[in-house]
This record gives C-alpha cells, structure tokens and sequence, in this order.
C-alpha cells in the first residue's frame, strides 16, 4: 500500500511539473492542480495509509495505539478546497485571457507585450535590443 501512495504521488508530481512547463496556458493550470493534489496525497499519506481504526482516544487512556492521524486528514481537506478555488480562478483568468489575446501560447503572449525599456524586463531574444537616446 505504500508503494502505491508512493508510485501516485510521484506519477502526479511528475505529470504535474511536465504539464507545467508547456507553453500552453491550460495545460498549465491542469499542471498546477495535479501538484496541488500530488501534494495532498503526499500529506494524506503521512497519516499512517493503513490505520483502520478512527482517530477516537478511548477515555481514560493518553495516546492512540493504531489509529489514523486526523491532523494530516484535517489539512488535506482544506487543502482540497484552496487548491479547487484556485483552479477555479486560474481557469477563469486563462479563458478571459485567451479570449482578450486570441490565442494560448506563452511565447506570442510573451511577444504581444510592450517593448521592455526596463532593464529588469530583458527583451526576447529575437527583437534586436532597443537603444534608447536620453538627451
């Protein structure tokens, strides 16, 4: 069972980072989400996979013997909810962005920007470097 959680949370860390080096802008919010839940399936895992018994202290004794960690189940769940509200923006900005721009490649967004005249925005590399004159 642990090998499995293993092979899960490393098959959607690893889609997640692949996903999100695309220069497509939906494969990159579907990139960010698999991290997100690669992510919580790797915290969902730290709470003992194979506890069968719930989270409950018997009265009168001090600590649980086999049970389930509820802190990492707690966090998960929340977790669950940001990452879906995220999602959920993230998808919305893209769209808007793609019906704004026409079109959903990172380099012709990238392209479609104003000339950089700052030097913390370097330009890209196939626009010849702009030489500004101040007088």
């Amino acid at each position: 069972m642990t090998w499995a959680a293993a092979l899960a949370v490393f098959a959607s860390l690893a889609a997640g980072t692949y996903l999100m080096l695309s220069r497509d802008l939906l494969r990159c919010v579907l990139g960010l989400a698999l991290l997100g839940n690669g992510a919580n399936l790797a915290l969902f895992a730290a709470g003992r996979l194979g506890a069968t018994a719930p989270p409950v202290v018997p009265l009168g004794e001090a600590a649980l013997a086999g049970a389930a960690n509820p802190l990492p189940q707690a966090l998960v769940l929340t977790a669950i909810v940001i990452g879906f509200a995220l999602l959920c923006f993230s998808l919305v900005l893209v769209l808007r962005l793609i019906q704004r721009a026409g079109t959903d490649d990172a380099l012709e967004l990238r392209a479609a920007e104003p000339v950089a005249t700052d030097a913390v925005k370097p330009p890209l590399a196939d626009d010849p470097p702009s030489v500004e004159v101040h007088r």
